[in-house]
Protein backbone atom coordinates (compact mmCIF):
# COMPACT_ATOMS: atom_id res chain seq x y z
CA UNK A 1 0.00 0.00 0.00
CA UNK A 2 1.36 3.39 -0.97
CA UNK A 3 1.85 6.03 1.66
CA UNK A 4 2.25 9.00 -0.70
CA UNK A 5 -0.68 10.92 0.80
CA UNK A 6 0.89 10.86 4.28
CA UNK A 7 3.68 13.31 3.34
CA UNK A 8 2.52 16.93 3.02
CA UNK A 9 3.26 19.21 0.04
CA UNK A 10 5.61 22.05 0.98
CA UNK A 11 4.70 25.39 -0.60
CA UNK A 12 7.78 27.43 -1.63
CA UNK A 13 7.76 31.20 -1.28
CA UNK A 14 5.87 32.95 -4.06
CA UNK A 15 3.31 30.15 -4.49
CA UNK A 16 -0.30 30.84 -3.50
CA UNK A 17 -2.99 28.19 -3.07
CA UNK A 18 -6.73 28.85 -3.17
CA UNK A 19 -8.92 26.01 -1.86
CA UNK A 20 -12.64 25.61 -2.48
CA UNK A 21 -14.87 22.60 -1.80
CA UNK A 22 -14.15 20.81 -5.07
CA UNK A 23 -11.23 22.70 -6.64
CA UNK A 24 -7.68 23.79 -5.88
CA UNK A 25 -5.91 26.63 -7.69
CA UNK A 26 -2.14 27.10 -7.51
CA UNK A 27 -0.53 30.40 -8.59
CA UNK A 28 3.18 31.02 -8.91
CA UNK A 29 5.80 33.02 -10.77
CA UNK A 30 5.39 31.05 -14.01
CA UNK A 31 1.57 30.92 -14.14
CA UNK A 32 -1.44 29.28 -12.56
CA UNK A 33 -2.99 25.80 -12.68
CA UNK A 34 -6.21 24.38 -11.26
CA UNK A 35 -7.40 20.88 -10.42
CA UNK A 36 -10.80 19.45 -9.58
CA UNK A 37 -10.59 17.50 -6.31
CA UNK A 38 -12.42 14.18 -5.97
CA UNK A 39 -15.21 14.18 -3.38
CA UNK A 40 -13.56 11.35 -1.36
CA UNK A 41 -10.39 13.40 -0.64
CA UNK A 42 -9.92 16.07 2.04
CA UNK A 43 -7.33 18.80 1.44
CA UNK A 44 -6.25 21.10 4.28
CA UNK A 45 -3.79 23.98 4.34
CA UNK A 46 -1.68 24.49 7.45
CA UNK A 47 0.62 27.46 6.94
CA UNK A 48 2.98 26.62 4.06
CA UNK A 49 1.93 22.95 3.90
CA UNK A 50 -0.91 21.10 2.20
CA UNK A 51 -2.11 17.84 3.75
CA UNK A 52 -4.21 15.19 2.05
CA UNK A 53 -6.45 12.58 3.66
CA UNK A 54 -9.10 10.08 2.67
CA UNK A 55 -12.63 11.00 3.83
CA UNK A 56 -13.49 7.36 4.47
CA UNK A 57 -11.38 4.22 4.80
CA UNK A 58 -12.23 2.74 1.39
CA UNK A 59 -9.49 1.56 -0.93
CA UNK A 60 -10.58 4.00 -3.66
CA UNK A 61 -10.53 6.92 -1.23
CA UNK A 62 -7.00 6.11 -0.03
CA UNK A 63 -5.80 5.68 -3.62
CA UNK A 64 -7.31 9.00 -4.72
CA UNK A 65 -5.74 10.88 -1.81
CA UNK A 66 -2.27 9.75 -2.93
CA UNK A 67 -3.04 10.55 -6.56
CA UNK A 68 -4.34 14.02 -5.66
CA UNK A 69 -1.26 14.69 -3.55
CA UNK A 70 1.04 13.78 -6.49
CA UNK A 71 -0.93 15.94 -8.93
CA UNK A 72 -0.89 18.95 -6.59
CA UNK A 73 2.84 18.48 -5.94
CA UNK A 74 3.44 18.53 -9.72
CA UNK A 75 1.34 21.70 -9.98
CA UNK A 76 3.38 23.41 -7.23
CA UNK A 77 6.66 22.38 -8.90
CA UNK A 78 5.37 23.53 -12.29
CA UNK A 79 4.33 27.04 -11.26
CA UNK A 80 7.52 27.59 -9.26
CA UNK A 81 10.26 25.91 -11.36
CA UNK A 82 8.57 24.51 -14.48
CA UNK A 83 9.24 21.28 -16.36
CA UNK A 84 11.49 20.54 -19.33
CA UNK A 85 11.81 17.60 -21.77
CA UNK A 86 14.57 17.13 -24.34
CA UNK A 87 14.19 15.22 -27.59
CA UNK A 88 16.92 14.21 -30.06
CA UNK A 89 16.59 13.52 -33.77
CA UNK A 90 18.95 10.75 -34.91
CA UNK A 91 19.30 10.05 -38.62
CA UNK A 92 20.78 11.48 -41.79
CA UNK A 93 18.80 14.55 -42.84
CA UNK A 94 16.60 14.61 -39.72
CA UNK A 95 16.12 18.26 -38.72
CA UNK A 96 13.82 20.52 -36.73
CA UNK A 97 13.00 24.21 -37.05
CA UNK A 98 10.97 26.16 -34.50
CA UNK A 99 8.70 28.71 -36.17
CA UNK A 100 6.68 30.47 -33.48
CA UNK A 101 4.23 27.93 -32.08
CA UNK A 102 4.95 25.35 -34.80
CA UNK A 103 7.65 22.72 -35.19
CA UNK A 104 8.78 21.97 -38.74
CA UNK A 105 10.19 18.42 -38.63
CA UNK A 106 12.10 16.80 -41.49
CA UNK A 107 12.01 13.08 -40.64
CA UNK A 108 12.76 11.28 -43.88
CA UNK A 109 9.21 11.41 -45.22
CA UNK A 110 8.42 12.82 -48.67
CA UNK A 111 6.96 15.87 -46.92
CA UNK A 112 7.88 17.92 -43.85
CA UNK A 113 5.83 17.26 -40.71
CA UNK A 114 4.38 20.42 -39.14
CA UNK A 115 3.41 20.00 -35.48
CA UNK A 116 1.43 22.80 -33.86
CA UNK A 117 2.28 23.24 -30.17
CA UNK A 118 -0.69 23.57 -27.78
CA UNK A 119 -1.05 26.65 -25.61
CA UNK A 120 1.19 26.46 -22.56
CA UNK A 121 4.08 24.57 -24.20
CA UNK A 122 7.17 26.36 -25.53
CA UNK A 123 9.82 24.85 -27.79
CA UNK A 124 13.43 25.76 -28.45
CA UNK A 125 15.99 24.22 -30.75
CA UNK A 126 19.62 24.67 -29.62
CA UNK A 127 20.77 22.72 -32.70
CA UNK A 128 19.09 21.26 -35.78
CA UNK A 129 18.76 17.84 -34.14
CA UNK A 130 17.60 18.84 -30.65
CA UNK A 131 14.23 19.98 -29.31
CA UNK A 132 13.76 21.39 -25.80
CA UNK A 133 10.12 21.53 -24.69
CA UNK A 134 9.13 23.46 -21.55
CA UNK A 135 5.84 23.96 -19.71
CA UNK A 136 4.31 24.35 -16.26
CA UNK A 137 1.91 21.44 -16.86
CA UNK A 138 3.75 18.10 -16.52
CA UNK A 139 0.99 16.01 -18.08
CA UNK A 140 0.62 18.26 -21.15
CA UNK A 141 4.39 18.38 -21.64
CA UNK A 142 4.67 14.58 -21.57
CA UNK A 143 1.77 14.24 -24.02
CA UNK A 144 3.33 16.69 -26.50
CA UNK A 145 6.72 14.95 -26.28
CA UNK A 146 5.06 11.55 -26.86
CA UNK A 147 3.14 12.87 -29.89
CA UNK A 148 6.32 14.28 -31.47
CA UNK A 149 8.20 11.02 -30.78
CA UNK A 150 5.34 9.01 -32.33
CA UNK A 151 5.99 10.51 -35.78
CA UNK A 152 9.20 8.47 -36.04
CA UNK A 153 10.00 6.30 -32.99
CA UNK A 154 13.60 5.01 -32.80
CA UNK A 155 14.10 1.77 -34.69
CA UNK A 156 16.33 -1.01 -33.30
CA UNK A 157 18.66 -1.62 -36.28
CA UNK A 158 20.23 1.78 -37.00
CA UNK A 159 18.74 3.72 -34.08
CA UNK A 160 17.19 6.34 -36.38
CA UNK A 161 14.19 8.32 -35.17
CA UNK A 162 13.02 10.79 -32.53
CA UNK A 163 14.03 9.81 -29.01
CA UNK A 164 14.07 11.30 -25.54
CA UNK A 165 17.50 12.63 -24.53
CA UNK A 166 17.82 10.11 -21.67
CA UNK A 167 16.37 7.17 -23.64
CA UNK A 168 18.51 4.16 -24.41
CA UNK A 169 17.61 2.34 -27.64
CA UNK A 170 18.46 -1.34 -27.57
CA UNK A 171 20.11 -2.17 -30.88
CA UNK A 172 19.68 -5.42 -32.79
CA UNK A 173 22.25 -7.17 -34.91
CA UNK A 174 21.64 -7.10 -38.67
CA UNK A 175 20.70 -10.23 -40.60
CA UNK A 176 23.71 -12.35 -41.57
CA UNK A 177 24.21 -14.01 -44.95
Amino acid sequence: MSRVANSPVELPSGVEVKLTDDQIEVKGGKGSLSLEINSVVTVAQEGAKLTFAAKNGSKFSRAMSGTTRSLVNNMVTGVSAGFEKKLQLVGVGYRVQVQGDKLNLTLGFSHPVVYELPEGVKAASPSQTEIVLSSIDKQLLGQVAAEIRAYRPPEPYKGKGVRYADEHVRRKEAKKK
